[in-house]
């Protein structure tokens, strides 16, 4: 196992660059940027629907600047749509300051140099570091995230355990209709539903339609705080999880009819052990391998699948929102940090349930396989 593990450690390096390249090289050709946001500000042609982030940066040094327009353009202010008629050297401050004075290759070196000590700058357009910037939108992307991973996973295992002894039966034909029905609603015409039942909208105010924490958080005791984030929390997962239970459901379902079928259930049935000896014993230790499989792309998942919207809709200011703000600002630092960061997030996760596999069962054999 151990030399299984230091080969799946060095593949991660270059698998790490190829992601990280592939992206830097995409973004190059990418219509618009940083410096073409702030020559659209100072000319009064920013439509940007995220343009109310703005405050530091690059926009701080662009209306400080702005009093050396009028110099006429050149080459270097032509490349750039809406910079005619700027002074040359100001979009030459612009580009130093963003790091386009350098060459791509030189840009890409020195940045994934400084993501190695895990040094990622600081945000184009916000007056913070980005670390710090993802560290202040974690929380709510946690909440989300690892609730509903384990909402769904408490709730689908057992279910399709359920449904796979009682195939066929009433109660599997009227729950897959459930939830296949909660599969085809999206979620945020849910979370919508949701708001206008529960949070105030036409009917009942039940709950909260904004926010992680009340306004007196900080006065509350520390029953009354946990009381008061899962009342927060309890929409926004409901939203977000109904989707998630009919993939897990179903595979569950699916794995152990699978199992249940082989000769191993039917000889120890004829041993006579009890049928919850079998379906935990026996068929529970084969069945979840399929569904550890599946367990890393649930987790990274867990953090962005609809959370963009769900954020949105219930006021959440997480990750998911950040990442898209970031994209369509070209806040470059910041899209390129949640990438690294979740990337290798990505592949941890990955070589974990390796190790997990081994645990469920232990005859699988890591140091005989090809990495």
């Amino acid at each position: 196992m151990g030399a299984y593990l230091l080969k799946r450690i060095l593949l991660m390096i270059p698998t790490l660059l190829g992601i990280m390249l592939i992206s830097f090289t995409i973004i190059q050709f990418a219509p618009g940027g940083p410096v073409e946001r702030v020559i659209a500000q100072l000319t009064g042609t920013d439509s940007s629907a995220t343009a109310r982030i703005g405050g530091g940066g690059g926009d701080g040094m662009g209306a400080g600047a702005a009093t050396q327009q009028g110099g006429g353009a050149d080459a270097t202010s032509s490349r750039y749509r809406g910079a005619q008629g700027l002074d040359p050297e100001f979009i030459k401050q612009l580009e130093k300051q963003f790091g386009f004075d350098k060459p791509a290759h030189e840009r890409f070196f020195l940045m994934m140099k400084s993501y190695l000590t895990f040094d990622f700058g600081k945000s184009y357009f916000r007056d913070i570091a980005v670390l710090e910037l993802i560290k202040e939108k974690l929380p709510v992307s946690i909440s989300l995230g690892v609730w509903m991973m384990l909402l769904t996973y408490l709730i689908s295992i057992p279910l399709g355990i359920h449904k796979a002894v009682r195939d066929g039966e009433p109660f599997d034909t009227w729950t897959s209709g459930l939830l296949v029905v909660g599969y085809a609603i999206p979620g945020f015409l849910i979370a919508v539903l949701l708001l206008i039942l529960f949070a105030g909208g036409s009917f009942v105010q039940w709950f909260p339609s904004r926010g992680l924490t009340s306004d007196n958080w900080a006065s509350l005791s520390l029953w009354g705080k946990i009381i008061d984030y899962f009342w927060h929390l309890t929409l926004p997962l409901i939203a977000l999880a109904l989707g998630a239970f009919t993939t897990m459901a179903f595979l569950t379902k699916n794995s152990f009819l699978d199992e249940i079928r082989k000769q191993y259930v039917m000889t120890a049935r004829a041993k006579g052990l009890a049928e919850g000896q079998v379906l935990y014993g026996h068929v529970f230790r084969n069945a979840m391998l399929l569904i550890i499989a599946g367990f890393p792309g649930a987790f990274i998942g867990a953090f962005f699948s609809g959370a963009l919207l769900i954020e949105t809709i219930f006021s959440l200011d997480g990750l998911g929102l950040l990442s898209f703000e970031s994209i369509i600002n070209r806040d470059y630092p910041v899209v390129f940090a949640t990438l690294f960061i979740f990337s290798l997030l990505g592949l941890v996760v990955n070589l974990i349930s390796d190790f997990v596999y081994t645990l469920v069962d232990p005859r699988i054999d890591f140091e005989s396989r090809e990495v």
